[in-house]
């Protein structure tokens, strides 16, 4: 990031005792990330975002989600988010160095990616790039992913774009805790 100080001041300790309560709850302990004290110094947008949030069980596996998430994050260039999600969940949901390198750096067609996640990966490439799926991307991602499934890929792309616009946008300075985009090879 180009500068060391985001756009947005975010809340200082201590917190709001409501505020405190939801970072605990969020947080399990840990201290809250840069981009949620930033969001809970605004009442409103912090609402909205912790009510668009997709953490939960949901019909994807941790590693389908984890993978539409850093996909999405690095299209966006949004290295924030894309490291914490891959400090926090990527060995949890089983994604190898060379995935996580791939979400980065590769493409569906990288070979590290089973016929079901290279479709994933195509999928969010198309929310990406063209906002829509076209008949053979839609067939592809049927043919491993049911209706339940498919739309929480949409939101879950959909949620992280606007994540990625936040981080970015606000230019929130790298959690000390999260992972680096690799290198290029």
């Amino acid at each position: 990031m180009s500068q060391a100080i985001p756009r947005i001041a975010p809340l200082t300790p201590p917190y709001p005792p409501e505020i405190q309560a939801q970072f605990d709850r969020i947080m399990r302990g840990a201290p809250p990330l840069l981009l949620f004290r930033m969001m809970a110094g605004h009442t409103r947008a912090w609402d909205k975002f912790r009510a668009g949030g997709l953490l939960d069980p949901g019909p994807l596996s941790l590693r389908q989600r984890e993978i539409v998430i850093d996909r999405t994050c690095a299209l966006n260039q949004c290295e924030y988010e894309w490291g914490v999600h891959v400090a926090i969940f990527a060995a949890p949901a089983g994604l190898s160095a060379a995935e996580v390198r791939a979400t980065v750096q590769g493409d569906a067609s990288s070979s590290c990616w089973s016929p079901a996640e290279q479709a994933l990966i195509a999928a969010v490439d198309a929310l990406h790039h063209r906002a829509t799926f076209d008949d053979a991307e839609f067939a592809a991602l049927s043919a491993h992913y049911d209706e339940a499934q498919i739309l929480e890929i949409m939101l879950l792309c959909g949620f992280y774009r606007t994540v990625s616009y936040l981080s970015n946008g606000l230019r929130l300075p790298l959690e000390d805790t999260a992972a680096r985009f690799p290198a290029l090879l």
